[in-house]
């Protein structure tokens, strides 16, 4: 399995990003899918997951109600939407995906990581 990140880049705060994640090589729509992030001098953090279906989902503190997390099992892609960005959001953000298809928030669990996208946020 593969999985490709993009959709990073330099925004100001306030502002919006939508990050996607395309996989190959395996069967999208059985994985539950998540994104974390890792900030400089850091460790990975759970930031958002999906179950397989798209029915369950699950947030950081950090990020509920300025994130969304979602799926189109048909495009073999899970998405990020992020809005309200604040400076703190700065980080590689890495998708994984984890083959049992639930929702997880743990970095042991996940089975397969995408390379990571950077996000920059300024102020």
């Amino acid at each position: 399995v593969q999985l490709q990140a993009s959709g990073g880049g330099l925004v100001q705060a306030g502002g919006s990003l939508r990050l996607s994640c395309a996989a190959s090589g395996g069967t999208f729509s059985t994985y539950g899918m998540g994104w974390f992030r890792q900030a400089p001098g850091k460790e990975r953090e759970f930031v958002a997951a999906i179950s397989w279906s798209g029915g369950s989902r699950y947030y950081s503190d950090p990020v509920k109600g300025r994130f969304t997390i979602s799926r189109d099992n048909a495009k073999n892609t899970v998405y990020l939407q992020m809005n309200s960005l604040k400076p703190e959001d700065t980080a590689v953000y890495y998708c994984a995906a984890v083959v049992t298809g639930r929702v997880a928030t743990s970095t042991q669990v996940y089975d397969y990581w995408g390379q990571g996208t950077l996000v920059t946020v300024s102020s």
